[in-house]
């Protein structure tokens, strides 16, 4: 009984679009992450072209020296700004581009295809500010005729493609399959009056039948027509193997083209040089018939792509590995060889440049957007090239590539492009699944220029010489610079420019530079879980206060993309000062003028006194005021500060900065910026203790809003002196009981709320939000408290999306809510405001808000949306109720820390509420015990930091950790770049880590005696293989410190740090480096490899380079048979289990540098895992095609034991253990991303006393395993929860619960968690209603993509599927009331303690 749980979402990106999706006029980019949907728009942000301060988030783009400057003091950068995610229940494969006549939005539709033969179509809805599904269309039928002997259609490659005139789509699944969906046509002329649907051959439902027509047609109801599916060799009996196909440009009806094979790719490589054909087809979308136009043979072997191209080129590009052949309407071909392979392997006629030296595999060619159908090849080591058509009047007549130089941004890129797309003028966006995915922009500049006749200069006006793509400031008044149809008509395809002979043909030089990056951690390979970092901010003897923070070290990418991460859970602040000034209880930071002061202390913007709010030892309040121009600081007692006034309730700054407002229990006080008193107003002309006492209060120029205790609200305002006076309430504001308070200057006019006509009021902008006592939030303007201008008193049942017409349900499942913060989260590209809540057991809630017009149904067409997904990891480790030692004020916005404005969040489990402009909203806690306040902090030494004051009363000064990434939603620093690491593991004495090091290498033939002619081998162009070494990288210097070389066609396959017995006399153990690899020799070779075991010793460093105290010094090396793929420890005498060729070996280390042989076991094919479950002696051995197996290890004597096997062949490429009490499982991960749970119990009788591992159940993650890693064990959930019993936890729970750690390919981190089987029904009960009530986007089932049918179970039951089970919080307070009533649980603290168990 398993909890799968996916904890960071994927990162690489595999398809990329751009359209106008958003309205009509937009420029949006749509990206999929395996199974994330994502949808960007773009900002364009102007700066100086110098280096921008690096401690500022987004700001560390610089001109490059490629990017040629002209002069310009001022650049634009274009960045990306995530408008909404959405977690899919399928694996995208595909994405289109559909034009539609019936968008909600006015903007166009995405066609998304998935894996398992699926499309959707989606739209966005504007007035829930989301996508909306249009229609979902599956082909997978058992009545789609196949032959017996055909391959799996979920082992074929599908592919879908779109018609550029969006008249249909084809979606290519199976093995000979397609399926056409037509959609219908501003003015489509067929009549379909007499079209039977009956005879469709897909299964599709419209999700929005209701959609309204966005232009007024209503002709057509829904924008497809039915689709149908053809057999491609009822299109060509000659299309036996498709490779790939695509829609075509410039055809009146939709006509694509098919590249195929008349051979399988598994044939001999003398039969298969030329069997590839490239064939052009029209397609009748009304007789559903097709006609070929055109037909290629004889092609090179290795085209694999096609690339169609508009005007003015048109026809399409075949992309092979050494060659690009273009083939235009006529049949007419074009082509290039690349390097010296295509002229010895193709027999096509090609005209060759030898000397580029280029390898296409893997590369992708985009459409650069100029006029002359310049392309931009990405090659898979990232270096760039440009593709020039030579065009001899209207035809193709020959194809040249040039490299961009690396001064110019050629260099740019370190790694593969899965997609490309034109995002705008000057501007591709380029995905990878390697590396992080960028934004680039490029100019170019006219070496030769050619003067010709134009209608411009027939008026008189001169052609530019220059084409900057960068354009200044000025110009986008005039011209829109993210206008997506730069030079295109409105279908999209670029048009015609006037030609010219080779002759005159203008050669540009292009530069590139990068403008915004996404953050990758794919793929994921080795991973190490570091010992738990304690707080930095607790004293050592509270340190079991500190929640538990997991670390890990992870290898990331390729090549120079690869690179060494470190990840944290949460935010380990750097802490600058301590301040020990008594018992604080709040501590504020502001600008002082103090011209007394000495001159060499800066005053520029940086802050110079600190206030706190103490309790003395006898109970007394007390507010005092430190000045930091001491070191420590000192209290300031010449200014007209009175700290016996009372505690302070809240400080801040009005007029400009130049009024200091400080607000006392009974008063307030106004301060000039010098603290010089100068103005003191009471809440009461008469004070008497009885009266009510402030408890809250909220700043925006020039007003500040108070609440009192009694639930009343006072507003006061400053004038043009500086004075503050009391502003008159209305009738409905002041006889109300509020809650909570918050005011917010809306100078972006966000909220749109409309009032009453007013004179020009500099502060008219600023909007009152208050949370009254029964849960409802009325927003008020401050120039007009006579009526709310919005009312929502529905806020309490916390719906998914909130308006003023939210009907509030007969439920009493009302959300207890203690606090309202309206505020700005972002970073410097962009910031928006948030309406954040929090609830009695510090739960937040976040809205985002949006304009929504719906006609007739509200008088105000503002709307909030909850921020989705925030649920689990805000409501764990907060459900602990505070006592009444903290603020009722736990929500602090600060408006700059680290360039971030962001919230805190106080209480004893303090985190930061943060958003990255390209990642979704984040809620990070803070490695750190109970905070009672935060505040900004601002000086030379701690620049954009923030203060924290801890359940001590002392007071921290630190800032947020720079260069890291906060995407994901973990901490994530990169320590090590430009390395491809095959593997490595940390050694904890010495503080280094040891890094298996892949190298790319020229090949040449050794000398054979067999083959003499090797040595006469006569060729530039080498092939390329892999070189390993063994490096030493100390992470306290940045630098790889020791490297030792391993021989040629060696490479490591796994390094393991492992305590090995060094003596047989002695028996004294050592912690040594363990590194096993293998020799790539061709595959009429034997395989070889060999074991080295290292230590690292202490040597005299170098004193100009640090770090380098340590060296490998070499114990043991034995050279074995197979491969060496995999190493554990095994036993309790520090031998090590050994996984080489089809053996697996316990070897013991002698004093003599051998490694002896004790035990061994013959495997099957070629193990990938070997592991022990730690001191059990238990072994578990993965086949890469047999399956699993369980061992036994004995030491008396010694023998490695068979105990039972898996009776399924499974391509295993990950396992490990996942014991429960006296229960044992194993957990398996295979090539197709489905994971297998099997048990071993030999007292059951369908295990054959054992010798079978009973088959349980599986579950499909959706991405390729890497890695999985055994957590240490945590303790059960506690049968008390705050004193009150649970019925959620039963006598059956064990003393510990273990759990997996999974790395994958895409980028993603995911958990499974045991369960104990009481926690385990009522979770299966919350997720099947879950499942039934949540919408889900694409109108997918979650229950389907997870639990695939599995053969040959035992009748286990299925994985819990933890990515539903998080997301309740979506859910509506009375929705969740019902669905804990169906699970059986009494409150949602009895929910958030099972959720504990399948979260970190």
């Amino acid at each position: 009984m398993q909890c799968f749980t996916q904890i960071t979402p994927p990162t690489a990106v595999t398809h990329a679009i751009s359209l106008p999706f958003l309205s009509a006029s937009a420029n949006n980019l749509v990206l999929a992450k395996t199974s994330l949907l994502q949808i960007y728009s773009f900002k364009t942000v102007v700066s100086n072209a110098v280096e921008q301060d690096v401690g500022i988030p987004n700001g560390h783009e610089r001109r490059t020296s490629g990017a040629k400057g002209s002069g310009r003091d001022r650049v634009q950068t274009t960045k990306l700004v995530l408008i909404a995610q959405y977690d899919l229940s399928g694996t995208i494969i595909g994405l289109g581009r559909v034009k539609t006549s019936t968008s909600i939005s006015g903007g166009e539709t995405v066609l998304v295809a998935l894996k398992d033969a699926k499309l959707s179509l989606i739209e966005w809805n504007p007035e829930r500010y989301s996508i909306s599904t249009i229609s979902v269309h599956f082909y997978e039928r058992d009545d789609i005729q196949v032959a017996p002997w055909a391959q799996d259609d979920a082992q074929c490659h599908n592919q879908l493609t779109t018609d550029p005139s969006s008249r249909c789509a084809a979606l290519k699944f199976g093995a000979r399959h397609v399926a056409i969906l037509p959609f219908h046509q501003a003015g489509d002329e067929l009549v379909m009056d007499d079209f039977d649907s009956s005879v469709t051959n897909d299964q599709s439902r419209n999700i929005n039948s209701s959609h309204k027509q966005a232009n007024g047609d209503s002709h057509h109801s829904i924008p497809y027509r039915g689709s149908f599916v053809l057999s491609l060799l009822a299109l060509d009996s000659g299309l036996m193997h498709v490779v790939n196909l695509a829609f075509l440009h410039e055809y009146r009806e939709p006509t694509f083209g098919v590249l195929s094979s008349r051979l399988a790719v598994s044939s001999p490589l003398h039969d298969r040089r030329n069997v590839l054909s490239y064939a052009v087809y029209t397609l009748d979308l009304e007789q559903r018939a097709s006609t070929t136009l055109l037909s290629v043979t004889s092609l090179p072997y290795d085209v694999h792509t096609i690339l169609p191209l508009s005007m003015p080129i048109g026809g399409a590009l075949l992309i092979g590995c050494n060659e690009l052949i273009h083939v235009d309407q006529a049949g007419k071909t074009n082509g290039i060889a690349v390097n010296d392979f295509a002229r010895s392997n193709v027999s096509f006629p090609l005209p060759s440049q030898p000397d580029l030296a280029l390898r296409l595999e893997g590369c992708v060619i985009e459409h650069i957007g100029n006029s002359n159908g310049d392309m931009l090849i990405i090659l898979r080591s990232g270096e760039l090239a440009i593709l020039r058509f030579m065009i001899d009047g209207r035809s193709v007549s020959g194809l040249s590539i040039r490299l961009i130089q690396e001064q110019n941004g050629g260099r740019l890129l370190s790694s593969a492009a899965s997609c490309t797309t034109g995002v705008g003028r000057g501007r591709i966006f380029i995905g990878s699944e390697e590396n992080n995915s960028a934004v680039i922009g490029w100019t170019s500049r006219s070496t030769k220029l050619k003067r010709q006749r134009s209608v411009a200069e027939a008026n008189g006006r001169t052609n530019a010489m220059i084409f900057d793509a960068e354009v200044d400031e000025e110009d986008d008044e005039a011209e829109d610079e993210d206008d997506l149809y730069f030079n295109q008509k409105p279908d999209g395809h670029i048009s015609a420019q006037p030609t010219s002979s080779p002759s005159d043909i203008e050669i540009d030089e292009y530069s590139f530079r990068i403008h915004d990056s996404l953050m990758n951690l794919a793929p994921l390979g080795n991973l190490k879980v570091l010992e738990v970092q304690r707080s930095i901010f607790t004293d050592p003897s509270s340190q079991e206060d500190v929640p538990n923070k997991l670390e890990l070290v992870v290898s990331v990418g390729h090549g120079k993309a690869g690179k060494l991460v470190k990840l944290r859970m949460g935010i380990s602040p750097q802490v600058k000062y301590e301040f020990d000034l008594g018992n604080v209880q709040a501590t504020w930071s502001v600008v002082v003028n103090n011209p007394a002061a000495e001159s060499s202390f800066p005053t520029d913007g940086y802050d110079s006194v600190i206030i706190t709010s103490v309790i003395t030892d006898v109970g007394e309040e007390q507010s005092h005021v430190y000045t930091l121009r001491t070191d420590p600081p000192t209290e300031l007692l010449d200014s007209d500060f009175d700290s016996s006034a009372g505690a302070t309730v809240a400080l801040g700054t009005l007029s400009g900065g130049s009024r200091i407002v400080q607000v006392l229990k009974n008063e307030i006080r106004a301060y000039d910026d010098d603290l010089s008193l100068a103005q003191i107003f009471p809440i009461s002309e008469d004070p008497t203790p009885e009266d009510p006492r402030i408890v809250a209060a909220s700043f925006a120029e020039p007003y500040v809003l108070l609440l009192r205790d009694d639930s009343k609200t006072m507003i006061l305002k400053a004038d043009d002196a500086g004075e503050l006076e009391e502003v008159e309430q209305g009738e409905t504001l002041s006889s109300t009981a509020w809650l909570s308070i918050s005011i917010f200057d809306d100078s972006n006019d966000v909220f749109r709320l409309a009032g009453e006509e007013e004179a020009d009021d500099e502060a008219g902008s600023v909007l009152l939000f208050l949370l009254n006592v029964n849960g409802g939030l009325q927003i008020y303007k401050a120039s007009d408290l006579s009526h709310p201008v919005y009312s929502a008193n529905g806020l309490s049942f916390l719906p998914p999306f909130l308006s003023e017409d939210f009907t509030i349900r007969r439920s009493s499942a009302r959300e207890i809510l203690v606090e309202i913060l309206v505020a700005e989260l972002g970073d410097s590209v962009t910031k928006t405001p948030y309406l954040i809540l929090r609830s009695t057991n510090d739960d937040v809630t976040i809205y985002y808000p949006f304009q929504s017009a719906i006609e007739g149904i509200s008088a105000s067409s503002l709307r909030f949306a909850k921020v989705p997904s925030l649920g689990l990891s805000n409501a764990i480790k907060s459900n602990v109720l505070d006592g009444q030692n903290y603020p009722i004020q736990k929500l602090r916005a600060i408006q700059d820390v680290g360039g971030y404005s962001t919230v805190f969040r106080a209480g004893v489990s303090p985190c930061l509420i943060l958003k990255v402009a390209s990642a979704a909203l984040q809620i990070i806690p803070l490695n750190s015990a109970s905070m009672k306040s935060f505040a900004s902090f601002h000086t030379i030494d701690c620049r954009r930091g923030f203060l924290s004051v801890d359940d001590m009363g002392a007071i921290s000064a630190a800032q947020l950790p720079v260069h890291v990434d906060f995407s994901t939603g973990w901490v994530a620093e990169t320590l090590l770049r430009g390395k491809s690491i095959a593997a490595f593991d940390y050694h904890a004495v010495t503080d280094r880590y040891v890094l298996g090091i892949g190298e790319n290498a020229d090949y040449k033939l050794p000398s054979d005696e067999l083959h003499p002619e090797w040595v006469h081998e006569d060729i530039d162009f080498l092939p390329q293989v892999e070189q390993g070494s063994v490096q030493i990288f100390t992470p306290s210097s940045g630098k790889i410190t020791d490297t030792y070389p391993l021989d040629s066609g060696e490479i490591v396959m796994c390094i393991k740090t492992m305590s090995l017995e060094i003596s047989e006399n002695t028996h004294v153990r050592r912690d040594l480096i363990v590194v096993g690899t293998s020799f790539v020799l061709g595959e009429d070779l034997s395989a070889k490899g060999r074991i080295y075991v290292f230590d690292i010793i202490e040597v005299v460093p170098d004193p100009e380079i640090p770090g380098t105290g340590r060296k490998l010094k070499l114990i043991a090396k034995e050279e074995v048979k197979g491969a060496v793929t995999s190493f554990s420890e095994v036993g309790s005498e520090g031998f090590l289990l050994v996984a080489q060729g089809q053996k697996c070996m316990v070897r013991g280390l002698k004093e003599d540098g051998t490694l002896l042989p004790v035990a061994f076991i013959d495997a099957q094919c070629y193990i990938t895992v070997a592991k022990e479950l730690k001191g059990s002696g238990l072994c578990i051995m993965a086949d890469a095609v047999k399956g699993v197996w369980l061992t036994g290890y004995l030491e008396d004597p010694y023998q490695l034991r068979l105990f039972g096997k898996s009776a399924q062949h499974l391509e295993v490429v990950a396992a490990e253990f996942l014991p429960l009490g006296k229960d044992l499982y194993i957990v398996v991960g295979d090539a197709e991303g489905e994971m297998h749970v099997f048990q071993f119990d030999p007292h059951n009788p369908k295990s054959l006393t054992g010798q079978r591992l009973l088959y349980l159940s599986n579950i499909n993650t959706g991405a390729y395993p890497t890695t999985m890693t055994l957590l240490a064990s945590r303790p059960a959930p506690d049968p008390l929860r705050d004193g009150r019993a649970t019925s959620v936890v039963s006598d059956d729970t064990p003393a510990s619960l273990h759990q997996i750690l999974l790395t994958s390919q895409t980028g993603s981190i995911s958990l499974l968690s045991s369960l104990t089987p009481s926690a385990y029904r009522t979770l299966a009960a919350m997720q099947a209603y879950l499942t039934n009530t949540l919408p889900h986007p694409l109108g997918l089932n979650p229950r389907a993509y997870r639990n695939a049918e599995a053969d040959n179970t035992v009748g286990g039951r299925v994985v819990l599927d933890g990515d539903v089970l998080k997301r309740w919080k979506e859910l509506g307070s009375w929705k969740r009331a019902e669905g804990m009533a169906r699970a059986g649980l009494d409150a949602e603290w009895e929910y958030e303690t099972l959720l504990e168990g399948v979260w970190l």
